[in-house]
């Protein structure tokens, strides 16, 4: 028999082409439904969304809408968490569907692993031949270097996970999502995790479906957004929470020194350039061998340029911003590339 009680938390907004995929996975999740609570945290969404779910939470007692007029993620995970009564709290993305042995699987890692977060890993759907691009490109470790649940490729301690599963007892201990952050919440909760002494484990056996984003320019936004608010969390804990975060912005810091210099230094230009020239060919070699047709290929090197020089311009502007200029957060960092 089952040991632990299981909540999944979904914020939500303006989610009708997804939602009802996500719960009917939730509805035939094999996993006794009395040790199952649902929260689907709606920011007062201008489409069917709630509606939506509403007809769910009639035919399934155990799916529940909560209603967040803030609209604030990290605020819509917290109501959620804090409804839950279970053992186990799950955090899932509207763009999310799950296996219907996913909790089960959940349950195995925790055994395994002893750890007090568990998470799995993702595969992507593409909805079309750009979605298709962005997804290739982010599965590949050149894209996302070891961001594990995206490559696929490890098992074992990591220090971050896409949609953990929680103990209860790390929320009593370390408390909520950071209210503040728009974005990075789940990486900063994970950072303080770790910190507190405790562990993260990812499982190949736990894996969910994941719709990814058909669109250059809101993936741009995304990871501007990503590294222009992992510079606000850096300066809260006064820590560099991982190394990774800092190879765009040297990435982006370099290319435009690169460019001044050669303003400066013209008949050394071939030689300042050989990092970006390896780079570029890296790049073009990863994307031959994982696109089909030439393309796609352009796209997955494309998207490589996306992932690397919008994290690292938005982390450039956030130093710029918080640490020379003491500001806070802007407003349109606030708005959110959905």
């Amino acid at each position: 028999m089952p040991s632990r009680s299981y909540s999944i938390v979904i914020p939500a907004r303006n989610e009708e082409k997804y939602i009802e995929r996500l719960l009917d996975s939730i509805v035939a999740l094999d996993y006794p439904k009395d040790k199952l609570e649902v929260f689907v945290v709606d920011g007062e969404s201008d489409d069917k969304t709630a509606e939506l779910v509403q007809d769910y939470c009639s035919r399934f007692p155990h799916i529940h809408l909560i209603l967040n007029p803030d609209r604030v993620t990290p605020i819509s995970l917290n109501m959620g968490i804090m409804a839950s009564t279970t053992d186990v709290r799950i955090i899932l993305g509207a763009h999310s569907e799950i296996h219907s042995d996913y909790i089960k699987e959940c349950e195995k890692a925790f055994e395994v692993s002893n750890a007090d977060c568990v998470g799995g890993i993702i595969d992507n759907v593409y909805e079309n031949q750009t979605s298709a691009s962005v997804g290739k490109a982010m599965s590949s470790r050149f894209g996302v270097g070891n961001a594990h649940f995206r490559t696929g490729t490890f098992e074992g301690f990591v220090d971050t996970v896409a949609f953990g599963a929680y103990k209860k007892e790390v929320f009593d201990t370390i408390g909520y999502f950071d209210e503040d952050l728009v974005r990075n919440q789940d990486d900063e909760f994970n950072y303080r995790l770790l910190a507190s002494g405790r562990k993260i484990w990812l499982s190949s056996s736990i894996r969910c479906k994941y719709y990814v984003r058909a669109s250059f320019k809101k993936l741009w936004k995304q990871y501007y957004q990503y590294g222009y608010w992992k510079v606000f969390v850096n300066k809260k804990h006064k820590a560099i929470t991982t190394i990774r975060q800092l190879v765009p912005f040297f990435m982006v810091v370099y290319t435009l020194a690169l460019l001044l210099g050669t303003m400066v230094y013209p008949n050394y230009v071939y030689l300042f350039s050989l990092p970006l020239f390896a780079y570029l060919l890296l790049g073009l070699s990863m994307s031959v061998s994982a696109g089909e047709g030439i393309a796609q290929k352009a796209q997955i090197w494309f998207t490589f340029f996306i992932l690397h020089y919008g994290y690292g311009l938005g982390y450039l502007v956030g130093i710029f911003h918080f640490y020379l200029l003491g500001k806070k957060p802007s407003e349109k960092s606030k708005a959110l590339s959905r």
